[in-house]
């Protein structure tokens, strides 16, 4: 009898914590998030977009190919999927960085298509979009021009890029002057990857299980966030915010090993300045696609709540983790902060 009421006062506990983070839909059929009964505004980071404009610019390039869009298209159905979530506002990119290979005169115009076509929608959707340019790193100081022009002219929040340049680390000296201008600009980067064709071997990734996404996306965004660290580009420009998709890949979960490197490794030729775990409750940040509360909770203890922020993927097909969010362990201040209060802040709204 004893257990059976321990256990009836602990499924009442449930209940009522889920009631208490229970979402509302209204009669618009727009669902509204709450924690604690308070409605909280919910930030989209991760989420992908294409300009169909782009494909006059490439017809009859070798990059023709890529300007298809691969249904990421702006229309009304985004914000239909937006208002069935309970996602107020959602920050785009054009990514894949496909034109990371174009010459320079063709990549200016690819990443003006991109960037003007971005923030025309987010000027007729001004309270649900803003825009992240995503420029040609393959030249450092274009890319630099291009960063200034979309966030000075174009109203642009924050830059997306690509985890590494045709297998190049991105903490090469090269690319200091497009690093120096994020900084100055004070906005954050979102880093996203591309199956770890940096890393992996022709066919590495073959069979079933889409393993170049599952395996080789968080692969080739710990090594990106990894170089930062070891490299020294985080202590080089210590006011940058880099945001790693898919949960920071795997470092945050395999981060005791890293922390430890430049103490027992007498040939890891570090020249970082601060242990990675300072880097990552400061200057590095993870989305919360990792679907289940506890994958959730771990990240939060890992790197802190003011680091994890809100993600979909949109229009790529993952769970959504609002509800993962709602139902991680983890105090209400912490799920407000992930589901919109740290992008509130990175974005400077």
């Amino acid at each position: 009898m004893h257990n059976r009421r321990q256990f009836l006062k602990a499924a009442g506990a449930v209940a009522g914590t889920l009631l208490v983070h229970q979402s509302v839909a209204q009669s618009n059929g727009r669902r509204e998030v709450r924690v604690g009964g308070k409605r909280v505004k919910v930030i989209d980071s991760h989420a992908h977009a294409a300009i169909a404009e782009v494909a006059e610019v490439v017809k009859g390039t070798p990059l023709e190919r890529y300007a298809r869009g691969g249904g990421r298209a702006l229309g009304p159905d985004r914000i239909q999927e937006l208002d069935k979530r309970g996602i107020d506002l959602q920050a785009l990119h054009v990514n894949t960085f496909w034109w990371y290979s174009a010459d320079r005169e063709l990549a200016t115009k690819i990443v003006q298509v991109h960037d003007e076509g971005l923030a025309k929608w987010c000027a007729g959707h001004a309270d649900r979009f803003v825009a992240f340019s995503s420029p040609a790193l393959q030249f450092p100081d274009l890319a630099a021009q291009q960063v200034e022009h979309a966030v000075k002219n174009l109203g642009m929040r924050g830059v997306a890029i690509g985890g590494h340049l045709a297998g190049e680390p991105l903490s090469a000296a090269k690319f200091d002057p497009f690093w120096a201008k994020v900084q100055e600009l004070g906005v954050m980067v979102f880093m996203h990857p591309n199956n770890a064709e940096n890393v992996a071997k022709p066919d590495a990734f073959a069979g079933a299980g889409d393993l170049g996404n599952i395996i080789g996306n968080p692969l080739e965004t710990g090594l990106f966030l990894s170089h930062l660290i070891f490299d020294g580009t985080l202590d080089r420009f210590p006011g940058l915010k880099i945001c790693g998709a898919h949960a920071g890949g795997y470092l945050p979960s395999y981060l005791g090993r890293t922390d430890v490197a430049c103490d027992v490794r007498q040939n890891a030729k570090c020249v970082n300045k601060k242990h990675p775990r300072e880097y990552m409750r400061d200057q590095i940040f993870a989305d919360s696609m990792v679907f289940t509360p506890e994958g959730i909770r771990h990240l939060v203890a890992e790197m802190g709540m003011t680091q994890v922020v809100y993600g979909t993927d949109i229009p790529l097909v993952w769970p959504d983790t609002i509800d993962a969010i709602l139902q991680a362990e983890i105090p209400d201040a912490q799920k407000e902060a992930i589901l919109g209060g740290n992008m509130t802040r990175l974005l400077k709204l």
